[in-house]
């Protein structure tokens, strides 16, 4: 008797869970850098830039692999490996800066980095959706304030950048509702928006870029 095969089944799409655990570190930190914690600690954005969007993002973009989303893998593996990585800073390296604009000074070169890195993720985002594309817009800016805050030493601009970060988490929570909605058999579903740029076909087996 032959053998069945049966096909695996797919995976749920992890992207929500990246966008949600982004949006949400992103948010307290961004709250502290525009000065709304005044009654608390400043560092409650620690352990989530650790667990949720360190952890969660990188999980989200190990599982986009498996979906075989080159866009989606790349851009959660590193924003998950930035929160860890901001993170163990954090721990490990800002105590023993010997003064505030040195340590300012660190944050400023990675925050230059990312901002190259998210430069080009940005072009390549406006073929994805709208919503996403406003992530990596946002995010941007957010990057390129407070590394110009940081560098300058301007508690100002940093402030600016926090707010720039909030509005950026925002999006990125509305942007991983509209997964989750998309993702569920109802028919509450958040849109997304059209790709500023159209995708190219795709020829022979790999899959088209998912939208």
């Amino acid at each position: 008797m032959a053998e069945e095969i049966h096909a695996a089944p797919p995976i749920a799409d992890p992207a929500p869970l990246g966008l949600g655990a982004f949006a949400l570190t992103t948010f307290l930190l961004s709250a502290a850098n525009a000065g709304w914690m005044t009654k608390a600690t400043g560092s409650a954005w620690l352990g989530y830039a650790l667990a949720y969007g360190g952890f969660g993002q990188l999980l989200a973009g190990m599982w986009e692999f498996r979906n075989r989303n080159v866009f989606g893998a790349t851009a959660f593996s590193t924003y998950g490996g930035f929160w860890i990585g901001l993170g163990l800073w954090a721990l490990l390296v800002a105590p023993k800066a010997t003064s505030a604009a040195q340590a300012g000074h660190d944050i400023a070169w990675i925050l230059l980095a990312f901002a190259i890195f998210n430069t080009y993720m940005l072009v390549l985002s406006a073929q994805v959706n709208m919503a996403v594309f406003l992530v990596f817009l946002t995010l941007e800016l957010t990057e390129i304030i407070l590394f110009i805050g940081n560098f300058a030493g301007s508690s100002g601009t940093v402030k600016f950048g926090g707010y720039v970060g909030i509005v950026t988490a925002l999006v990125a929570w509305y942007t991983s509702a509209a997964g989750v909605s998309n993702g569920i058999a109802g028919k509450l579903r958040f849109p997304v928006g059209r790709p500023l740029v159209a995708p190219a076909a795709v020829r022979g087996p790999e899959p088209a870029v998912r939208a």
